[in-house]
């Protein structure tokens, strides 16, 4: 059985939620004999770590709450004697016992030293100093990948509500504008990583009201938008298109009273060509010429071919022969938006606002819907994907490799694995 070690607090609390502790011959600090007759119930909001548990201690059963600390002290370190909140508190448990606690009457509260097997702290220090691209890589082909895939419906609901999070906080910034929200959202992941700020700034600088009264003139529209990026500021003199848009955007700049961003924001360096803003802003500029009311009309699309065609734009002729302004390439090349482009758009933006939007308009259709076009759309093909696959987790789905992001980024990386299914079954496992 297990010494004092110092385990972190998350640690013993798995070990008491899953009844892994020694419950023979069991004793309380003061040496009554004590009986777990029910751990309770976590709680994963403030107050005690286990609500409604049933003990026994000498001939009396006991119902209430049980607070885990590594130390017994650490009850007077977080303040629980003068919080009323902890005074139903039946057991204090602990690894180390350093000191009598009570409540906020003075009465003396039981404490338990827990014990438990040394494999399980074992289990749990290896992953947790495991150098490897996941603690358990060494010990993952022991894992059956159904085990994996039976938490993939929660982790995709975890990473969408996280997003969505992110959407009401920019919502409430925007005076519950969803339109506007659903724009400036739209212009970020526009930018795919790389120069994800800058059109984000691009779309916080015109607003989406303004470029709604030019959407039946493409060049008006491309005016507005290169010219608030700034891009046209980099030269004085150039070809006839550099020149018209300009003079058009002088005419507009001075009518609206805009002010540009700064272009040294914009990134072109280690990006493909095709990937280029000036490419990625004349595309967004057709997105908006040929959509009506987009938000709205994306709202009421329920068929995934119907994205891909509303999203399937092309940047404007004279980008057929540039990438950059006023330099032009030696092949021709129509510069439209690839299917893995779009697929990123729709998993990144369209999905998530389907989702909340869903949500706060009480249309429960648009949040299924959205999980449907996420069952519908091929895995991402990323390093994080990838690696999954090495290792057995082949996505079948966009649904599949968000929850495997969602795992990686979120609960891999910090070393959850008290909160992973995998985890858990590698450190509750015999040797």
């Amino acid at each position: 059985m297990s010494t004092p070690s110092n385990m972190p607090e998350e640690f013993l609390q798995y070990i008491w939620e899953n009844r892994l502790f020694d419950n023979e011959n069991t004793v309380t600090s003061a040496g009554e004999p004590l009986e777990i007759i029910h751990q309770g119930r976590k709680n994963t909001d403030s107050g005690p770590d286990f609500f409604n548990a049933r003990i026994k201690i000498g001939d009396t059963v006991w119902a209430g709450n049980v607070e885990i600390h590594v130390k017994a002290s650490d009850w007077s370190k977080h303040l629980h004697q003068n919080d009323k909140a902890y005074d139903n508190v039946v057991l204090h448990v602990v690894e180390t016992f350093d000191t009598e606690i009570a409540r906020t009457n003075g009465e003396t509260i039981p404490t338990l030293i827990l014990t438990y097997p040394d494999y399980l702290r074992n289990n749990y220090q290896n992953l947790l100093s495991a150098k490897t691209w996941i603690a358990c890589e060494n010990r993952f082909h022991r894992i059956d990948p159904i085990v994996l895939q039976l938490g993939f419906n929660r982790l995709m609901i975890e990473r969408l509500e996280s997003k969505t999070e992110a959407i009401l906080s920019r919502l409430e910034q925007n005076n519950n504008d969803w339109n506007e929200t659903f724009y400036q959202v739209l212009a970020r992941s526009f930018g795919f990583k790389v120069n994800a700020v800058p059109f984000e700034l691009l779309a916080r600088s015109l607003p989406v009201s303004l470029l709604a009264k030019h959407k039946n003139n493409r060049f008006q529209l491309e005016a507005l938008l290169f010219g608030n990026s700034g891009l046209l500021n980099n030269q004085l003199l150039g070809d006839d298109y550099y020149l018209k848009l300009r003079e058009e955007y002088s005419f507009l700049y001075k009518k609206y009273g805009l002010k540009a961003i700064e272009s040294h924001l914009w990134k072109f360096l280690r990006l493909r060509p095709v990937n280029f803003p000036t490419v990625r802003i004349s595309q967004f500029a057709a997105l908006f010429h040929q959509s009506e009311a987009l938000f709205s009309t994306i709202i009421e699309i329920e068929n995934l071919s119907e994205l891909y065609t509303l999203f399937k734009v092309k940047a404007s002729e004279y980008w057929n022969t540039h990438y950059n302004f006023n330099k032009s390439s030696k092949s021709k090349q129509e510069k439209e938006l690839g299917e893995t482009s779009i697929q990123i758009l729709i998993i990144n933006v369209v999905i998530p606002f389907l989702f909340v939007y869903g949500e706060k308009q009480n249309k429960h259709h648009l949040k299924n819907r959205a999980l449907e076009f996420l069952e519908q759309l091929p895995a991402e093909a990323n390093s994080i994907v990838s690696k999954w696959g090495k290792l057995g987790i082949n996505a079948r789905s966009a649904f599949e490799s968000q929850a495997l992001l969602q795992l990686k980024n979120q609960y891999c990386e910090a070393k959850k694995c008290l909160n992973c299914q995998v985890g858990v079954k590698l450190v509750s496992e015999r040797e």
